[in-house]
């Protein structure tokens, strides 16, 4: 390769990692968006979610980090579209207080968002979702038990192996 080819290989490098800096220095994380926000203006800035929910009360964006990531956040907005609160619910203490017996997959799915695997094994006769997340700085994965009607019936808790998933890779 020539020396001006080789120039010019170097500025448009230098131009594309410009161009994205400037992409992401617009970007807005969504742990950052505030009560008060309007839900049209979130989309705006975050992009669609990865589900809509509705509540009792106004309606929830879902926003997941899954596969790669191991946070996922509840943006909840009133029935006037005004964020009212915005958790990162990935999190022990998320999973810790599901209501056995109780909550159904959808409540799971509504909560936490879609899960990062859902496998079976011989002993217990029904789906387990597998979400990822951070307890500090030790990835974890929490692995919610469903029974064949849907009902959560455990919650159990691993660390996360080297190479458990290649869904970050």
């Amino acid at each position: 390769m020539t020396g001006s080819a080789l120039r010019a290989l170097r500025g448009g490098g230098v131009l594309a990692l410009a161009a994205l800096a400037a992409q992401l220095a617009g970007c807005a994380l969504v742990a950052s968006e505030k009560p008060g926000a309007m839900r049209e203006e979130v989309i705006g800035r975050q992009g669609p979610p990865t589900a809509v929910v509705a509540l009792p009360s106004g309606e929830r964006l879902l926003y997941s980090e899954l596969p790669a990531g191991s946070a996922a956040y509840n943006l909840d907005f009133n029935a006037s579209g005004q964020l009212v609160s915005n958790r990162q619910v990935l999190t022990q203490t998320g999973f810790e207080t599901i209501p056995v017996g109780t909550w159904t997959a959808s409540d799971v799915q509504g909560t936490f968002g879609p899960p990062l695997r859902v496998e079976r094994v011989a002993r217990f006769d029904g789906d387990i979702w597998t979400y990822r997340f951070r307890q500090n700085s030790d990835l974890r994965l929490a692995h919610v038990h469903l029974d064949r009607q849907g009902v959560v019936r455990m919650v159990m808790f691993t660390d996360e192996l080297p190479n458990f998933d290649n869904a970050r890779d």
